[in-house]
């Protein structure tokens, strides 16, 4: 296996594992890859650094000797582009106005359904079998495009 970093005609970078090359150009050709933002097929490899193992004496000096840390403080906590920070606004938005119900967002969503509870917006977790429940009965529930709270490091 091989990953090539490709690049599309709008510019979107993006990594794609192949058996071969060879297995690459057939598939680039008949127009099977797709760009994962845009989906444009027309395709094209980007530069890529070669991956090669340090020798071994080399591979111990690195390992005795601490590398300098990049000063990147928060850098991975901030959005990288537009499509990051349109769902970073989205989870603020919906932790600012909804409950946070946890593993009992089916029982919850099911009790404001029925009129047991006064009627609110929530959030929580539930079972791919217990969502499919719920969604047969008429509850209206959407599935949200980030991890809760309590599994992201």
């Amino acid at each position: 296996m091989i990953c090539f970093t490709l690049k599309c005609t709008a510019a979107h970078d993006f990594d794609s594992w192949f058996r071969s090359t060879d297995a690459f150009i057939a598939l680039q050709t008949a127009g099977q890859i797709a760009c994962p933002i845009c989906g444009t097929t027309d395709i094209q490899k980007s530069l890529m650094a070669p991956a090669v193992r340090p020798s071994r004496k080399a591979a111990v000096t690195a390992a005795t000797t601490p590398a300098p840390k990049p000063d990147t403080a928060g850098a991975l906590s901030q959005p990288g582009s537009a499509i990051e920070e349109a769902f970073a606004a989205m989870r603020r938005e919906v932790e600012a106005n909804s409950d946070y119900v946890g593993l009992n967002f089916a029982a919850e969503a099911r009790r404001i359904h029925e009129g047991a509870i006064p009627a609110r917006s929530i959030y929580g977790e539930a079972k791919p079998e217990e969502a499919r429940q719920l969604i047969e009965d008429g509850v209206q529930v959407s599935p949200l495009p980030f991890m809760p709270v309590r599994k992201v490091n």
